[in-house]
């Protein structure tokens, strides 16, 4: 609600998530910690700026143990040290079992955080499967490289990526 304050919100999201108050209450310290929005906690949400909207809704989603976690571009408005936290808690939390559908437009993040990709195009499902090779794909058909030139990037990555990992021990 953009009348209501960061605080507010946090325990109206809270409840809407179906935790009783004392639960997000134990919570609060950690979730506010997470956003890193200072005093502006207790200005209504109106008066935020994108980023600091999507650092408070990020916090509460990923502070409360969820089941399932959404994250639909939301960190495209992120400066970079909190889009490496987020990262950071994203991978802690699918450590943890919780499944992550993580929607974006962003390949490398795609490659880095995600076990399976899928490729949606005008709607329709274009490709699943392993994230390099439907990220390959998608760049491909996105800057029109024929897939013989794009595979061979792929294919140059992967043994760059072996020796750069070889051990000669």
């Amino acid at each position: 609600n953009p009348e209501f304050t960061g605080r507010e919100n946090v325990f109206l999201n809270g409840t809407i998530l179906g935790l009783a108050h004392e639960q997000i209450a134990a919570r609060y310290d950690e979730i506010a910690a997470f956003a890193e929005i200072g005093d502006f906690i207790d200005q209504p949400v109106k008066t935020y700026s994108s980023g600091m909207y999507v650092r408070l809704a990020f916090a509460v989603q990923v502070c409360l143990d969820p089941e399932i976690l959404i994250v639909d571009e939301a960190l495209a408005v992120g400066d970079a040290y909190f889009v490496h936290r987020c990262f950071h808690r994203i991978r802690a939390l699918k450590a943890q079992g919780t499944t992550i559908l993580f929607v974006s437009h962003d390949t490398g993040s795609v490659k880095d955080l995600c076990d399976r990709a899928l490729w949606i195009d005008a709607g329709r499902l274009a490709m699943i499967g392993r994230p390099e090779e439907v990220t390959t794909r998608y760049r491909a058909h996105l800057f029109g490289i024929p897939m013989d030139v794009a595979y061979q990037a792929l294919l140059d990555q992967f043994v760059i990526r072996c020796s750069l990992h070889r051990s000669d021990s």
